[in-house]
């Protein structure tokens, strides 16, 4: 990123979402990363799970209820965030916080977060939550920056730390 203040947020609802807006290939990116750090080297997006293709082949049908945050540098996504509408016990989740790597450390995905917060806190969400990987210790540490503490896991998965946020806290 050249200059921070080319950095802008880029809120859409997630049926909005269209190839044009880059959120496929930060999606790949994500998907890809993760099974590699899972210990499945994953070259090819064609060999991810189908959960994560059907992510990345139609993110409009599969965050359609959901807000799509795209961080752009001038015209470029460089990072990305979904925010879930509030269930039933009035609980919204961040997923797919994700930032290219030649963009990292140059408080993105705190904007993103900031950003997905705002909007939570706007839909009048009692709390935020996510998961992440355990061995993701700096995404950790940022989430915990931003007010996030550890909770039980609601993940069947050993290795995701399940973390949640209610408003007023530190951000």
């Amino acid at each position: 990123m050249n200059d921070q203040n080319a950095l802008r947020i880029l809120r859409l609802p997630g049926a909005e979402v269209s190839a044009a807006h880059g959120l496929t290939a930060l999606l790949r990116a994500y998907h890809l990363r993760t099974e590699e750090e899972k210990g499945r080297a994953v070259t090819r997006q064609e060999d991810l799970p189908e959960r994560y293709l059907s992510e990345i082949r139609s993110p409009a049908t599969a965050f359609a209820g959901d807000l799509v945050l795209l961080a752009l540098d001038d015209e470029t996504a460089v990072g990305c965030a979904i925010l879930t509408a509030p269930d039933g016990d009035g609980r919204s989740e961040i997923k797919r916080l994700w930032v290219g790597p030649a963009f990292r450390g140059g408080g993105v995905a705190s904007g993103l977060l900031r950003e997905a917060l705002a909007a939570a806190e706007g839909n009048s969400a009692r709390a935020v939550r996510l998961s992440v990987w355990n061995w993701r210790a700096g995404a950790i540490a940022l989430y915990v920056r931003h007010g996030f503490a550890a909770v039980e896991s609601w993940e069947d998965r050993r290795e995701l730390v399940c973390m949640e946020r209610r408003p007023g806290s530190a951000s």
